[in-house]
């Protein structure tokens, strides 16, 4: 008994480097791309505990929970960590920035979220990067959710650590990350004594083992099935064109907050402003009185593979989140998913406009 996944000759080192160099220029990158054979949350975690120790002074920002996620990571290295949360409703500005900076001028680290798809809004990075690269500092970003719903340009940004995921707006696997490495980053890893060595964690292995060796011989036997199907969703974007695939998830934001506002009944977008809302997802608050969750329960009940949350945590009662990610960028997922909330809005007793709704999505596309 066979089948196409399994037996498989084994994969090469040659052909993981290719496809680590497909990444690289996904990311218009000349830095270091090491693909990790995890979830994203391996190079979320290592690049942190690479690079920040007691002597690390951090800014995190917090514009959702990963930020927050960040912090309790590097309180755990040692460093002395300086949180800038901001209401999840809006982005960090580069302003605020460079406030913290002129409040704290030993800043040397800063971590932040590029688009939190939790929460449903994005940051900007390029201005954001403009005042990082200004002090000197070194600047981590979390781009899982962004990349391939728009542009992430490490180098163009000054990002010293850019970490990406392809389950989202690639549409890819879930299994393999990817991270890009500035020199500085790999210096401040070196002169880092506690960064993880021989640990799975480590990305100071993947660069002596790997990269300096002149990427001959992995250090483990790679996640085969996940790293093929990275590849495919690579290649897929190239095919159609980044821009192309940008654009339709542009479009799918776009037509769920013209929709969810025509739908009417309370419902509207958690994030005020359609410049800070992140085109992966689209979160949405519900009218007073409903419980998001029970919201989204019931409309998963007629269409479960439809891509709706609730907020996760305190949120859950508040929050509807439309993942309109990777194939479900479309007209039709975008429909689906309003049309599933406002029969379920109106099963209790919120008035709402199911023709209008459609209406709006159809005229926001185009």
């Amino acid at each position: 008994m066979t089948h196409p996944f399994l037996d498989l000759p084994p994969m090469s080192a040659a052909h993981f480097a290719t496809i680590e160099d497909r990444v690289a220029r996904l990311l218009g990158t000349e830095q270091d791309v090491v693909i990790m054979q995890g979830e994203a949350l391996l190079p979320l975690e290592g690049a942190i505990r690479a690079t920040a120790g007691p002597g690390t002074v951090a800014l995190n920002v917090i514009t959702g929970p990963y930020g927050q996620t960040f912090g309790n990571w590097l309180r755990d290295c040692g460093a002395t960590v300086i949180d800038l949360a901001v209401p999840f409703h809006t982005a960090v500005t580069a302003e605020q920035i460079r406030a913290a900076f002129a409040e704290r001028p030993e800043i040397d680290f800063v971590s932040l979220v590029h688009a939190e798809a939790a929460t449903g809004n994005t940051n900007p990075v390029a201005e954001i990067g403009e005042v990082v690269r200004e002090q000197g500092a070194l600047f981590y970003l979390d781009a899982v959710a962004s990349i391939g719903a728009e542009p992430v340009l490490p180098d163009a940004w000054g990002v010293d650590l850019c970490v990406i995921g392809a389950q989202k707006a690639m549409g890819g696997p879930a299994g393999v990350s990817a991270v890009s490495v500035s020199e500085r980053a790999w210096a401040r890893m070196a002169a880092n004594p506690r960064a993880p060595r021989r640990s799975y964690l480590s990305l100071l292995d993947w660069k002596q083992r790997w990269v300096d060796g002149g990427r001959k011989a992995l250090l483990h036997a790679p996640a085969q099935l996940e790293m093929l199907a990275l590849e495919a969703c690579v290649e897929r974007i190239e095919t159609v064109g980044p821009a192309v695939v940008m654009a339709r998830h542009a479009a799918a934001a776009a037509a769920t907050r013209a929709g969810a506002v025509a739908l009417g009944g309370g419902l509207e977008p958690y994030v005020y402003e359609a410049r800070e809302a992140a085109p992966v997802a689209t979160t949405l608050r519900v009218p007073a009185g409903v419980v998001a969750s029970e919201v989204v329960a019931r409309a998963l009940e007629g269409e479960p593979s439809l891509p709706l949350a609730a907020g996760g945590g305190a949120l859950a009662k508040e929050m509807v989140r439309v993942n309109h990610y990777g194939v479900d960028a479309s007209v039709e997922a975008v429909q689906g998913c309003l049309a599933a909330l406002g029969g379920a809005l109106a099963e209790r007793g919120v008035t709402v406009d199911l023709a209008g709704a459609r209406r709006a999505v159809e005229q926001s596309w185009g």
